[in-house]
């Protein structure tokens, strides 16, 4: 085998471009992730506080903290787990092997509307029983701060979450660095 590449030129480019058409290859439309889960409309300051109330004192305020944020770089590989998790658990999950059964994406929300979304979506997976799941928080820059403001909150919310076990960055098909996996403890179950 030679050491040395072929570089194309432009005639090869344009022939295998040629190529991918007559073969009826298409160009992908979105290069979002598809957290699986059609985005809820979103509801009002008001309809979110009647929810909370009628769900009881539990739930009127959020468990997510405003408390000091980690600033995290947008590659960063986000990972957490409590210290009793079983060490195959935890490695399964870094390697996307516990299949995610519902998805959260929160590109486009503002910081409040990402934090209620976030603390909704984990309170449905919670009484809906749901083991792994998929946040889609993105790596986009603050556009007042130097840092991935929603994946530096993301990481810091689902830590102080009283369901969570575990989470880490997905792998590439999921996402990569923009969005987690997020294993939960399934209500009655202690882990």
């Amino acid at each position: 085998m030679s050491r040395h590449r072929h570089h194309p030129d432009d005639a090869d480019i344009d022939a295998f471009r040629q190529a991918l058409r007559e073969a009826g290859v298409r160009p992908i439309e979105s290069d979002r992730a598809d957290p699986g889960r059609p985005r809820r409309p979103r509801p009002s300051v008001a309809e979110r506080r009647a929810a909370a109330i009628a769900q009881g004192d539990d739930y009127q305020a959020g468990r997510t903290s405003d408390g000091r944020v980690e600033a995290v770089r947008p590659a960063e590989f986000l990972d957490f787990s409590l210290p009793d998790l079983p060490w195959r658990t935890r490695q399964q999950l870094k390697r996307g092997r516990i299949a995610w059964e519902e998805g959260l994406d929160l590109h486009g929300y503002t910081l409040e509307e990402a934090r209620s979304e976030l603390e909704s979506f984990l309170r449905e997976m919670a009484t809906r029983r749901r083991r792994c799941v998929l946040v889609v928080h993105g790596k986009a820059w603050g556009t007042t701060s130097n840092y991935p403001v929603i994946k530096s909150h993301v990481n810091t919310w689902l830590r102080e979450w009283p369901s969570v076990l575990a989470f880490c960055s997905a792998t590439d098909s999921d996402g990569g660095t923009g969005a987690v996996y997020v294993l939960l403890r399934r209500q009655g179950n202690n882990a």
